[in-house]
């Protein structure tokens, strides 16, 4: 039941026990709880670094169970704070990730280190592609920003994700909301997770990305022209960076199949995305490259927004949202 706050069954069960019958030392604690001493010590310390346990007064020598009020409270703020902890970390992977992404993106063919390899032309990256796919052991993380897929890039991917899944390589894709919107791409998506692929999406996606065995990752040189050429990254540190970046994304992802999620505002993840954008004064065109829709579902979007804060002007939308506190 506290195993969330931090709390294995055992620990939970003695916690209870002592506030139970707090004259119990190790040895009624053990045999009231059936269990070995060494794992009442054991649970007897765990609890005594969650602050869980004190020194009794009337009892010199002795511990005591702080009261459920003072100890749920305890653990509440110890979560808070690894929550918090673990957030820094993620914004800082993420803005790293970004960084390292920036670093790459004017690479030229004369630039070359060893942990960088360059691939120009659509050609070759597809033959890199192929050959990381037949060498995969582990995982393939991918992260694919473009929207609906085509149909025949659909058709191409089968027989490599087939002969992946035959191989028990673990396959996790995100993809942008908008393709909920791409019947061809849920259909393939669905095929997929017969297979044993995993899909989940967000709203936007800093780049397109494939990490192979957490060991190589591809990124391309140009955002808005991902055939034209890309890098293959090996250096552990780059890895480390790109691995957390798609973990991070990950777990904040939906699964596609699943139901759409609403905030207490009631807007999407999408809309949310959509409306920072708008804040920022991004045009219609912008907006639709980051979601990865039409410039029309675009506009229809932000006119939707613009209604329901009763705003005349996108400047108007943003202050009338900050003020709602639909901007975080």
């Amino acid at each position: 039941m506290l195993t969330a706050l931090g709390l294995d069954a055992v620990a939970e069960s003695v916690y209870r026990t002592m506030l139970a019958h707090p004259g119990d030392g190790v040895a009624a604690l053990a045999e009231r709880l059936s269990l070995a001493e060494p794992q009442v010590r054991t649970a007897l310390d765990h609890l005594s670094e969650l602050a869980l346990l004190r020194p009794s007064a009337e009892r010199p020598g002795a511990l005591r169970a702080v009261s459920p009020d003072v100890g749920m409270e305890i653990l509440m703020a110890r979560q808070q704070a690894e929550l918090a902890a673990a957030q820094a970390r993620i914004e800082a992977s993420r803005a790293a990730a970004a960084q390292l992404i920036a670093d790459y993106a004017d690479l030229r063919p004369e630039a070359s280190t060893p942990d960088i390899e360059q691939l120009v032309g659509l050609d070759r990256i597809r033959d890199r592609l192929t050959r990381f796919s037949r060498e995969a052991r582990d995982e393939i993380m991918t992260f694919a920003p473009e929207g609906g897929q085509k149909p025949e890039n659909i058709e191409a991917a089968k027989p490599l994700d087939r002969a992946l899944a035959e191989r028990g390589v673990r396959m996790r894709t995100v993809y942008l909301d908008s393709v909920r919107n791409s019947p061809h791409t849920v259909e393939y998506v669905n095929w997929l997770a017969s297979i044993g692929g995993q899909v989940r999406t967000v709203p936007e996606l800093p780049t397109r990305m494939i990490i192979v065995d957490r060991a190589s990752a591809v990124i391309p040189v140009r955002s808005d022209d991902t055939a034209a050429g890309a890098v293959v990254l090996t250096g552990q540190g780059m890895l480390t960076v790109l691995c957390a970046l798609f973990d991070s994304v990950w777990a904040g992802a939906e699964t596609l199949g699943g139901i759409v999620q609403l905030d207490r505002n009631g807007l999407t993840a999408q809309e949310r995305t959509a409306l920072a954008l708008l804040a920022e004064g991004h045009t219609d065109d912008a907006i639709a490259k980051r979601l990865g829709v039409s410039p029309r579902t675009a506009r229809r979007i932000a006119t939707d927004l613009m209604e329901r804060l009763e705003a005349r002007s996108r400047f108007q939308a943003g202050a009338r949202a900050a003020q709602a506190g639909w901007l975080r």
